[in-house]
């Protein structure tokens, strides 16, 4: 006999989901902490053990449940958690880059879950929206006055607005061949900025750091007497970005507009006999995720202050699918976790950045023959969000 967790509506049960997060947060920290590859090893040694350890016991089942009846709670965990890893590493650049960026790649793959995961709408260019809005962000904050808020809300407006033109040839087409088209323009795309000699070619362009209201964030601060990265200013910013984004996908989710883009992912001619406008909702899904993609891009560009076409390739395209795919399509909790896997581990194994590709290579082949759901599969739907879920005694 095994020990259960406590019923998910209690307090234990809260109290066990809160746990569980300070835990992964705690073992986050340690992963970015560890410098030496044995160190490294050891701790992904932990996490099979504890995965295993949780499956033996029959409590993954439980906190999965948990979670789906506290979201808020799971909301506001990981949103502290990551203010207490930029608090632990506020001195450390390299850290803060890298929360920095699985923050900003969370959102682009909230973008490509309404197009994948709710309207059943293929994207491989999500590198090359990201791009736009880096590249935009960084043509009017270079050549105009404009204020760097709206440089950043124009980055995700330009990449709606190339979305749209684009979305017109994947609707004439199906399966591959509609995958085939956004692989095209993310091919296109790169040729062109290396041929434009005003986006600076293959060299590219250098981009002044974010300004928002007069607060600075490409400058460090002392806190208390201690000196701050100035990667913490872009922490906070892409963490309230990720927040927003998250926040925005599940309204569309819970919303009809949810329950159309599922209807015409799941059966397009059923859909259409019902009356439901499958180029309508299609656009809608492809403009809404190119939108988030622009907005990620333009925050990133000025925060690295450099962007070149290398940055955003078919190969990032796949890095961006990959991280979605490992998460769960259609499961916006699965992305973050995913994006810290897929993200960091690369980073702290020194001795495989040479094959990296390789290695996003294997792990969606092993992905799709051992867990084709990913981490979080989708559950189904729930047509009545207001109403708590029956579970099982």
């Amino acid at each position: 006999m095994t020990q259960s967790l406590p019923a998910v509506s209690t307090p234990r049960g809260r109290i066990a989901l809160g746990a569980s997060i300070a835990a992964a947060f705690a073992y986050l920290w340690a992963l970015l902490h560890a410098e030496s590859q044995g160190a490294i090893g050891g701790l992904l040694l932990l996490a099979g053990l504890a995965m295993w350890g949780l499956r033996r016991l029959h409590w993954a089942e439980p906190l999965g449940c948990a979670a789906s009846a506290s979201p808020r709670l799971l909301g506001v965990g990981c949103a502290l958690g990551v203010l207490a890893l930029a608090a632990a590493f506020h001195d450390v650049h390299f850290a803060l880059l890298l929360v920095c960026t699985v923050l900003l790649y969370t959102v682009v793959c909230l973008g490509l879950n309404i197009q994948f995961g709710y309207a059943g709408v293929v994207n491989f260019a999500g590198a090359a929206f990201f791009g736009v809005g880096s590249y935009t962000a960084a043509t009017l904050a270079t050549h105009t006055p404009l204020p760097h808020a709206l440089v950043v809300l124009a980055g995700g407006v330009v990449a709606a607005v190339i979305g749209s033109l684009l979305i017109w040839p994947v609707l004439r087409t199906r399966g591959h061949y509609a995958a085939l088209v956004t692989i095209a323009f993310g091919i296109l795309f790169k040729s062109f900025l290396e041929v434009n000699d005003t986006l600076g070619g293959p060299q590219g362009l250098r981009i002044p750091g974010l300004d928002l209201f007069g607060w600075k964030l490409g400058d460090g601060f002392e806190l208390a007497g201690i000196e701050v990265s100035f990667y913490a200013n872009y922490v906070l910013l892409s963490l309230l970005l990720c927040l927003t984004a998250f926040v925005f996908v599940r309204r569309i989710e819970r919303s009809w507009i949810g329950l159309a883009m599922d209807m015409i992912r799941t059966d397009e001619v059923a859909a259409a006999v019902f009356g439901v406008g499958i180029a309508r909702w299609k656009v809608l899904a492809f403009t809404f995720g190119n939108f988030l993609a622009g907005l990620a891009g333009a925050v990133y560009g000025m925060m690295t202050g450099y962007v070149a076409p290398n940055n955003f390739t078919f190969a990032d395209s796949l890095i961006l699918v990959s991280i979605l795919i490992l998460g769960g399509i259609g499961n916006p909790w699965g992305i973050l976790p995913a994006a810290t896997i897929v993200l960091i581990l690369p980073e702290k194994f020194q001795f495989i950045q040479e094959y990296r590709f390789l290695l996003y290579a294997l792990l969606m082949i092993f992905i799709l023959l051992f867990r084709p759901d990913g981490l979080l599969p989708r559950s189904v739907r729930n047509f009545f969000p207001g109403r708590a879920p029956r579970h099982a005694a």
